[in-house]
């Protein structure tokens, strides 16, 4: 009688387990998708927000995770870019340091000054390179009582300060405008420590794209989707996102209950025949 109310009883959870495990097994699960996206887009398109063009210059997919029993999961991701046509670029030349500038080699030379508004470039000879183009000249200078000489013709000692040309100088204050790598540049200020040059020219910019993720365009927020590994989706509608993923977290939360309905049921027929099987004590 016991075996066989044992056995009645796990053929009712037998039933409900595999219910519950059939229900999981056909269930399709819900994804976010939108009918009208403001814009849809594959690699390499462009498209326009506020008045600057975007460009989609990559859409990419990876794996993650995955190892030790565990799936792993597929990640989305693209890269818009847009060019800033009057992006401001500085560079700061240091006090007393050597730059290159309209294809020379200048010291650069802050006034003594407290507060100073001046520099001049000062410049920088080579020296070792006039020295080697000389077939008469030593190729080291020489020293005697602090004055340094050039050695010609193995004998004859001249100074340094006469044999080599008297040094270019330019002078700019800030506010003077300088041509520097192709760009009209200003002297945006001028420290004891240094120089700095600023000019306006474009400069191409990156932005990452999270699935799912909110992205900021032109001072507009878009929800970026991407419904497959070559599309980007673009959407304001964050409304139909919320409701959307509202209902795979139910979703999910009746899944996770299915799995343990059908977990406990096959627990329960093992423990109900095992409890049958043992031996009476009487």
């Amino acid at each position: 009688m016991q075996r066989r109310a044992a056995a009645i009883y796990a053929a009712l959870f037998i039933v409900i387990g595999a219910a519950s495990y059939s229900l999981i097994a056909t269930a399709q699960a819900p994804h976010v998708e939108f009918e009208n996206p403001e814009y849809e887009l594959a690699q390499g398109d462009q498209f326009r927000v506020g008045g600057q063009t975007y460009t989609v210059s990559s859409i990419s997919s990876s794996q993650q995770g995955g190892g030790h029993g565990t799936a792993a999961t597929t990640v989305i991701q693209g890269e818009l870019q847009y060019t800033n046509e009057s992006a401001r670029y500085t560079v700061t030349w240091g006090n007393n340091t050597t730059q290159e500038f309209d294809g020379q080699q200048w010291r650069v030379l802050v006034e003594n000054a407290s507060d100073p508004t001046e520099f001049t470039l000062r410049e920088d000879i080579n020296e070792s390179a006039i020295l080697a183009e000389d077939p008469d000249a030593s190729s080291e200078l020489v020293t005697q009582n602090g004055t340094q000489y050039v050695v010609l013709n193995e004998s004859e000692l001249v100074p340094a300060a006469e044999y080599f040309p008297e040094p270019e100088t330019r002078s700019y204050a800030e506010g003077d405008t300088l041509q520097y790598e192709g760009n009209a540049t200003s002297v945006d200020a001028v420290t004891t420590s240094g120089v700095t040059l600023a000019w306006n020219a474009p400069r191409t910019n990156s932005i990452s794209v999270g699935n799912n993720a909110n992205v900021t365009l032109s001072g507009e927020t878009y929800l970026a989707h991407f419904p497959g590994d070559s599309t980007l989706q673009l959407t304001q509608n964050f409304e139909s996102y919320r409701r959307q993923n509202a209902e795979i977290q139910r979703f999910t939360l009746h899944k996770n209950g299915l799995w343990g309905v059908s977990i406990i049921s096959f627990l329960t027929v093992v423990f109900l025949v095992g409890f049958a099987y043992l031996p009476s004590r009487y």
